[in-house]
């Protein structure tokens, strides 16, 4: 790398960013089991299991909300019929409830191979690191003390603008984690109300938003699959122009593709809510 005092400092932000956007491949291809060495989920699962004492409390409070409102009489509910229904009804709403975690589980593998079906038809298996070009670098080394000021002014924004939005980037994957294991913590919850016919579209809102969080996941692969692919033909250097236009050019442009890939990771949950209609 140069040794001059310009670039390293321009350089350093890019590592940062590429840094960032190296551990974001590595994290959403894993699973909240394993995330953080599964410390995590272990007190995730035990949370889980506490509440789904309460869960099946609830199950038992919305299956007979669920009687009183939707049967006009007792003699209904002596129909062969309509209690086999009722039956099935809270068998399969305990069902639910108990395997609950099962079912978040199956959900985000499902979702996790829709990730990996993108990854590997992309043909791109990591991120492509964004650096200066040498051009800018020759031409940045060539500048005095005096030119090396507006120099340093430009680099030091940019700079701070590239590290700012790699932190904003990361923190929003790092959000998809714990979003994943709230849902999962509360799930017995949520999941009780299926045992009442009034009360079963909280249930099912709850599948529809965990099954949104899941499928940010795939959102933020393309994005940054559509980013790597603009990093591998990086901005255009106008070598005739002054070291500080050419600097200035080439980082105003990098530094819009960074926004438009960190907006686009922001956003991911409400893209995901448009597509599925939530």
């Amino acid at each position: 790398m140069s040794k001059h005092w310009v670039v390293q400092n321009l350089q350093n932000a890019l590592d940062t960013w590429n840094g960032k956007l190296g551990e974001i491949w590595s994290l959403i291809t894993q699973s909240p089991q394993t995330f953080k060495g599964g410390t995590i989920w272990n007190v995730i699962q035990t949370i889980n299991g506490a509440m789904q004492a309460i869960g099946l409390a609830l199950l038992v409070l919305f299956f007979v909300v669920g009687i009183v409102k939707t049967c006009g009489t007792l003699a209904e509910v002596k129909k062969p019929e309509h209690a086999i229904k009722l039956f099935l009804r809270f068998a399969i709403a305990k069902g639910i409830v108990t395997y609950g975690l099962n079912l978040m589980l199956a959900i985000f593998d499902i979702v996790q191979g829709i990730i990996s079906t993108i990854i590997k038809t992309s043909g791109i298996t990591s991120s492509t690191g964004t650096t200066l070009p040498q051009t800018m670098i020759t031409a940045i080394e060539k500048c005095g003390f005096f030119e090396s000021i507006p120099l340093w002014a430009v680099t030091l924004i940019g700079g701070l603008f590239v590290t700012v939005l790699s932190f904003v980037m990361i923190l929003t994957v790092y959000g998809r984690f714990f979003k994943l294991y709230l849902y999962t913590a509360i799930a017995p919850i949520p999941l009780s109300t299926f045992a009442g016919e009034p009360t079963q579209n909280v249930g099912k809102s709850f599948l529809k938003s965990f099954c949104g969080v899941c499928m940010e996941g795939a959102i933020i692969v393309l994005a940054c699959i559509i980013f790597s692919l603009f990093a591998s033909a990086p901005p255009v250097v106008d070598t005739n122009a002054a070291a500080v236009t050419m600097v200035w050019k080439y980082i105003g442009e990098l530094i819009f593709n960074m926004l438009v890939l960190v907006g686009t990771i922001k956003i991911s949950d409400r893209v995901v809510r448009e597509m599925m209609g939530l």
